[in-house]
């Protein structure tokens, strides 16, 4: 058993680690681990918090779901919060555990007192989840899921999907009786937006062509489809749309699943022909079999099955948790295996100098893709699964996404293989290596080591730093190469002539290239503080950092202790800080970035205001403020925004026509106040 001091560094471990691959996941659209390693963080987490309560945040992921939406995008705040489904994974057998199934029925029938519940099954779609707003049967706005409670608005992308109606013809016949309206007058849709396979390899093979890497999977390439800033593009993407629900409506009701599903066919949306309805607890078992067995056939990807409870009665009675519904559960599928040669194992270094090992694996379809590398992650990895280089070993599609080595088939051994040690000097650069204490990974100690530049420029540019558009990775690496920059101010020195310079370049793409880099000489800044890769530095640190101080060089002159002073910065966060605003080749890329004049934006410090360290919950429509507005509000000023309302609440916030959070706040005897006394709060009146 843990004591509280280990627990508690445990906890912020995990918290900042699900909030980084929350962040791969749901706003780069580039996971780095499994789901189910996701998972067992979470389930972790979920359980130290629960074994520790005081230790509990509102803001922890264990209570909120997906990422917050990216500024580049306006904000839709849902109708209804927008919840994960929990997931339920096959044994490491591959056997599914039936039992899972089993005892899900068993709590709804408990929770709800009914001796039996009829489900409604359908495919588990591996794309991006959004929510269609429809008033008077006009679709207005479409957006992803973001945090669950506010989204990114992608309206004029999702007018580009052609199985989207626009409008809904209001002379369809209604069931089960004729009203004068055949639908809501106002109703939030949930959907699915996903690639077909074969789009995503014309899709691919076009990119090749194009020069452009290749998108890894359907769902990575229809987020990215999704959240492009010119909907042209989105256009020539082959995306499509599977509604599964109506999560809020105006006008009618729906007793069932079934019979929103049948709603939403006749309406004209897409519903997965696979969908069946009204079945009991043995048919869902077989259901999930059956679509495992038929899941390579399909022209979409799938990673599992969800189960719901199919009456919308029952499922108001079970609720909710703070992440997931209790009516629903989602069943994965055992990733596809398959067998190859590791042919070779090479090291890669990232932005911080870290080494990280790589499987050169002959080239094997896994799942519906070939797989011909996958990280090995570090030296302890590769030992404790005992790899060497001739093996043949087992490899999966893990969560059907990411490429992974399961284990090595040791019987194919005949003397051969050769074991792989890590190297002692840097592949490239040849700087000596360390490992610090504490810590699996080695690290190259060189401040210029090329492969450092290239992800540290990158990184620089990349959507939440500086945010310049055409610096990906390729044209990180192509600049690094040809000697044009050797740290992160040289890309202010760039010119038009320089860029034609480089291979494959044209006068457009170089135009607009400068252009860009122009554009981002005034970054906010918390994103200028999150551009420079200062160690253990995030976007929410940086946000932090930015408001407590308001400038650069009033950051710069902070001491260790002041540091430690700003909410949840603990030592060695302050250390790290403090140590790179005391390094003369930092100070020196500072004074080139000013001299080339990027300023970024001061912030006004953050004083003491009543609204510090309090948490609030809004609830209903705020005429005066707004609920965007006011959270902004509130973070501005050093409080929390929950979804949720808690025992960590501290005023639950109410406008007109308020939902249950207001009897949430009843019984747990949170102060509920409504707008004119939240504005009244803030000026400290």
């Amino acid at each position: 058993m843990m004591d509280r001091h280990e627990a508690q560094i445990r906890i912020d471990l995990l918290r900042e680690a699900l909030k980084y691959h929350n962040q791969r996941y749901y706003q780069l659209d580039d996971p780095e681990i499994t789901d189910s390693e996701y998972d067992l963080f979470l389930a972790e987490l979920t359980q130290l918090e629960s074994a520790f309560p005081d230790m509990a945040r509102p803001d922890s992921p264990t209570q909120r779901v997906g990422s917050p939406p990216l500024e580049k995008f306006s904000p839709v705040v849902h109708l209804t919060t927008m919840l994960s489904l929990k997931d339920v994974f096959p044994m490491k057998t591959d056997s599914f555990s039936e039992a899972e199934i089993i005892d899900f029925d068993r709590r709804c029938r408990s929770i709800s007192g009914e001796e039996s519940i009829s489900y409604t099954v359908e495919p588990k779609l591996d794309g991006l989840a959004v929510s269609l707003l429809y008033e008077n049967g006009r679709f207005t706005t479409g957006a992803t899921r973001g945090d669950g409670t506010t989204g990114e608005n992608v309206t004029q992308n999702i007018l580009t999907i052609p199985s989207l109606p626009r409008v809904i013809p209001d002379d369809l016949p209604t069931a089960p009786e004729p009203k004068a309206n055949p639908f809501p007058e106002k109703m939030e849709i949930r959907g699915e937006v996903c690639m077909e396979k074969a789009a995503l390899v014309k899709l691919n093979r076009r990119r090749d062509q194009e020069g452009l890497p290749p998108f890894a999977n359907p769902r990575n390439a229809a987020a990215g489809s999704l959240r492009q800033l010119d909907s042209r593009i989105t256009a020539r993407r082959p995306l499509t749309l599977f509604c599964y629900a109506i999560a809020a409506t105006e006008g009618i009701p729906f007793p069932t699943q079934k019979e929103t599903l049948e709603s939403l066919a006749r309406w004209g949306f897409q519903v997965n022909p696979l969908v069946r309805t009204g079945i009991g607890l043995q048919a869902c078992i077989d259901y999930y079999h059956h679509i495992n067995q038929i899941r390579a056939e399909l022209p979409y990807e799938i990673d599992g099955v969800v189960i719901k409870v199919d009456s919308l009665r029952i499922q108001q009675q079970l609720g909710a948790l703070a992440r997931s519904p209790r009516w629903a559960i989602a069943c994965k599928f055992a990733p596809v295996h398959e067998r190859t040669t590791l042919e070779d194992i090479i090291v890669q270094v990232g932005r911080t100098g870290v080494l990280t090992p790589v499987a050169v694996l002959k080239p094997v379809h896994v799942g519906g893709v070939t797989v011909s590398r996958a990280t090995l992650h570090n030296e302890d990895e590769i030992r404790k699964k005992d790899l060497r280089i001739g093996d043949t070993v087992i490899v999966q599609r893990a969560g059907d996404v990411i490429p992974e080595v399961v284990s090595v088939d040791r019987e194919k051994r005949d003397g051969s293989e050769k074991p792989f040690t890590m190297p002692e000097q840097c592949p490239e650069c040849g700087a000596r290596v360390v490992r610090i204490e504490g810590e699996v990974a080695l690290r190259c100690i060189n401040l210029s080591c090329q492969a450092q530049l290239r992800e540290h420029i990158s990184h620089f540019a990349s959507r939440p730093a500086l945010d310049i558009d055409g610096m990906g990775d390729k044209m990180a690496a192509q600049l690094v190469s040809a000697g044009l920059v050797s740290d992160p101010a040289d890309l202010f020195f760039l010119t038009k002539e320089k860029l034609l310079s480089l291979e494959r370049m044209a006068d457009k793409s170089a135009t607009n290239l400068i252009e860009a880099i122009e554009g981002a000489k005034k970054p906010t800044l918390a994103r200028f503080i999150f551009a420079l890769g200062i160690r253990h530095v995030g976007e929410r640190t940086a946000k932090l950092l930015a408001g407590a101080f308001g400038s650069l060089d009033e950051l710069g002159a902070a001491g260790s202790e002041e540091l430690q002073k700003i909410r949840d910065i603990g030592p060695e966060v302050a250390a790290s800080i403090f140590d790179f605003f005391r390094e003369p080749a930092n100070l020196r890329v500072l004074e080139k970035l000013r001299a080339a004049g990027v300023s970024p934006i001061n912030e006004e410090p953050l004083k003491y205001s009543p609204l510090w360290g309090k948490h609030f919950v809004f609830t209903g429509t705020l005429e005066n403020t707004g609920r965007h507005e006011a959270k902004q509000l509130v973070e501005t000023l050093g409080g929390t925004v929950g979804s949720s309302v808690t025992k960590k609440t501290s005023y639950v916030v109410a406008g007109d026509s308020p939902g249950s959070k207001i009897d949430d706040a009843r019984k747990l005897g949170t102060p509920v106040i409504d707008e004119t006394a939240f504005i009244a709060l803030v000026k400290n009146e």
